[in-house]
């Protein structure tokens, strides 16, 4: 046998990240139904301003050209939740603002109050700018060893 492994004619990565995606709209669903967020949870949630379908204000859009995170936790409302997308309103710099975001346009899911945090695949990734974080979040959660992070990669075997 051979250490080469062929090429999948199955698309695995993209169907595992259509599921992992899947379980973000699951959550924001539940939170949605039950109206506000259960004990301690709260959201750290990381888009590309950019991809297809996003709806944010040209102000944030300037602000954060590629990415961005938004915290859902105490100030935030009219989540509504959708097969592909989510929509919620926030503010920054005590200015309200829509936003409707794709589950496609997430690349990162964090819970902190339960060290849980999924991390996508980007289509378009490269050497762009770092993500930033919108005026309304905390610092991102850093994971330490045995969290619940969830990352995905299918790469080539060399």
């Amino acid at each position: 046998m051979s250490d080469d492994l062929p090429d999948s004619l199955i698309p695995y990565d993209e169907i595992v990240q259509e599921a992992l995606r899947a379980v973000v709209g699951r959550v924001l669903g539940e939170v949605e139904r039950s109206g506000g967020l259960p004990g301690g949870h709260h959201f750290y949630i990381t888009f590309k301003t950019h991809a297809a379908g996003v709806e944010i204000p040209k102000s944030l859009t300037e602000r954060f050209p590629d990415e961005m995170t938004i915290v859902l936790q105490n100030k935030y409302w009219d989540l509504k939740v959708g097969a592909q997308a989510f929509e919620v309103s926030l503010t920054f710099n005590q200015v309200p603002a829509h936003l409707n975001i794709p589950f496609a346009a997430i690349t990162a899911f964090v819970d902190p109050a339960v060290n849980f945090a999924l991390q996508f695949q980007v289509q378009d990734a490269g050497d762009g700018p770092e993500p930033h974080e919108a005026e309304n979040d905390a610092p991102l959660a850093s994971s330490e060893d045995g969290s619940n992070v969830v990352t995905v990669d299918f790469g080539k075997k060399k």
